[in-house]
């Protein structure tokens, strides 16, 4: 087993000050109207600095982003025991509110159905905890329900983001819980 290298402090303080910064400007306007000078002049560091970092700001964005995959994969897995079948885990409901304050920005990242940037990390990430999941389980179905694990939740979430689903956080999170608890069910 290769271990990775251990990141250079100075490139983590980089990046976190630019992601801080990306968050803060899609505060205030759509992704598409943030330009690379403000954004470096709100960070403190050069645009070669940027560009060394990210190959634009779509990839940084997508790395500002990345800890709702995490947080969303962490929800959905934060039960123990028998799930409840009506009713999502805490966690998965207070995921769901917590996604107000950069709602715009990741809509601009996941695009109705479950695309875009985030929705592609969104669906790698969870297919493959949920295949290990189910691997470890001994189901011989792992990779179908991995892959529809990943879809409906990336689909749901994408959707209710747009507006093309109704429902509050609580709502929304226990409607996809009853759908991914179906999915490990039907086989």
């Amino acid at each position: 087993m290769t271990r990775a290298a251990p990141e250079d402090p100075r490139a983590a303080r980089t990046r976190a000050r630019l992601r801080e910064a990306l968050l803060a400007e899609c505060a205030e306007r759509p992704l598409a109207e943030v330009g690379v000078a403000a954004l470096v002049r709100r960070a403190g560091v050069g645009r070669a600095t940027f560009y060394v970092h990210y190959d634009g700001l779509e990839a940084l964005a997508v790395d500002a982003c990345a800890d709702v995959v995490r947080e969303a994969v962490e929800a959905l897995h934060s039960w123990t025991g028998r799930p409840d079948p009506v009713h999502a885990p805490p966690a998965l409901g207070e995921f769901f509110a917590s996604l107000a304050p950069h709602a715009g920005l990741y809509r601009e990242l996941l695009s109705p159905g479950g695309g875009g940037p985030l929705g592609r990390v969104l669906h790698r990430d969870l297919r493959a905890y949920s295949l290990r999941e189910r691997e470890r389980a001994g189901a011989a179905d792992a990779p179908l329900v991995a892959s529809a694990v990943a879809a409906t939740f990336a689909g749901v979430l994408a959707d209710w983001l747009h507006g093309l689903l109704a429902g509050d956080a609580a709502h929304i999170a226990d409607d996809v819980w009853q759908l991914l608890v179906a999915l490990h069910a039907s086989r």
